[in-house]
């Protein structure tokens, strides 16, 4: 459930546009000093509150729309306007907050391509907690953008069982219903517990089972999964000290994104020294998803309110952006 706040009635989007330019512009006067005829140039800054009031509090569709209005009105994309106003966390966290869904997803898997190291995982979030149609409309904004294919570059950055796994998840098109096979859901666990107790992780099998079958099937195998066998399938996948990153969070994420974000957002805020490229990736990400959720897991797992993590790890503007977009009342 999403924790995005949008007013009733929504102003129009001229209007929020013209709020928007008056925020980013740098207001230039001029005054005469009152000894001489001389000119002092004054300045009034970036009125950061006004952009949050505004992007902070509109839906997807929304964002949208103003963006369009923005280029047609100023002849400006807002991207840069943004870019050019803000700075730091803040900049980034309202950027990427203002892409469109499928750019947004493309960017950031972009920059996982370029800067891929085994820990990241922005790939497989993408791939595992997408739509179908929400991947693939990720891959043609992608290929729009970058000039080339997202599965040639996850295939070109990266090796080994990443490089088995990634390639068809970023690749796959699931069916998205509800109907499951249970004849199929017991023959596969049955499969992922063979290949689990050989310790062969990375069989065919495996990256089959968890990059093609539809989300609830795959549920459904997890289940018998731990029925039949005694364990919950991520408990046996950990007995491999090459998965931390790789299999068993591809599972969690598929099966229960609510608590595989909420311990992204644990380690970004417990560990010394907030990771705030995890913070602001999954706050952007999940806002209109089900931050709700993923709040209310945070909480039972952590004895603290989310809100009230954000505010003892961060400061300033980019604190209230955070705030606004997990629904914080006073944001």
């Amino acid at each position: 459930m999403s924790t995005l706040t949008v007013p009733q009635p929504v102003p129009p989007v001229a209007d929020d546009c013209e709020q928007l330019r008056k925020a980013f512009a740098v207001s230039l006067y001029l005054l005469h000093t009152a000894s001489s005829d001389s000119l002092i140039v004054c300045r009034w800054g970036t009125n950061e509150k006004l952009i949050i009031s505004i992007l902070g509090h509109r839906n997807a569709v929304q964002r949208k729309l103003i963006r369009q209005t923005y280029a047609e009105t100023y002849g400006e994309d807002l991207l840069k306007a943004l870019d050019r106003e803000l700075t730091n966390d803040f900049e980034r966290l309202v950027v990427l907050w203002s892409l469109d869904p499928a750019e947004r997803d493309a960017y950031l898997a972009n920059e996982a391509t370029k800067r891929w190291t085994s820990s990241n995982q922005v790939l497989m979030e993408i791939a595992c907690t997408r739509s179908p149609q929400q991947l693939l409309m990720a891959r043609q904004a992608y290929h729009a953008r970058y000039k080339k294919s997202l599965e040639e570059d996850v295939a070109h950055h990266t090796a080994g069982d990443f490089h088995k796994l990634l390639v068809p998840l970023v690749s796959s098109y699931r069916y998205d219903g509800d109907e499951v096979n249970m004849n199929v859901a017991k023959a596969e666990a049955k499969i992922l517990h063979e290949k689990i107790s050989e310790k062969a992780y990375g069989h065919e099998d495996i990256i089959r089972i968890l990059a093609t079958r539809s989300k609830a099937q795959v549920n459904a195998t997890l289940n018998h999964y731990k029925n039949e066998f005694g364990n919950d399938i991520n408990k046996d996948l950990k007995t491999d000290p090459k998965d931390e990153f790789l299999r068993a969070p591809t599972v969690k994420c598929l099966t229960r994104p609510e608590r595989y974000f909420e311990k992204v957002l644990r380690l970004a805020i417990n560990k010394r020294g907030t990771d705030e490229g995890a913070l602001t990736r999954v706050v952007a990400l999940r806002a209109e998803v089900d931050m709700k959720f993923i709040s209310e897991e945070y909480q039972r797992r952590n004895s603290i309110p989310l809100d009230r993590a954000i505010v003892k790890d961060t400061t300033g503007d980019y604190e209230k952006m955070l705030l606004a977009l997990i629904g914080h009342i006073e944001a």
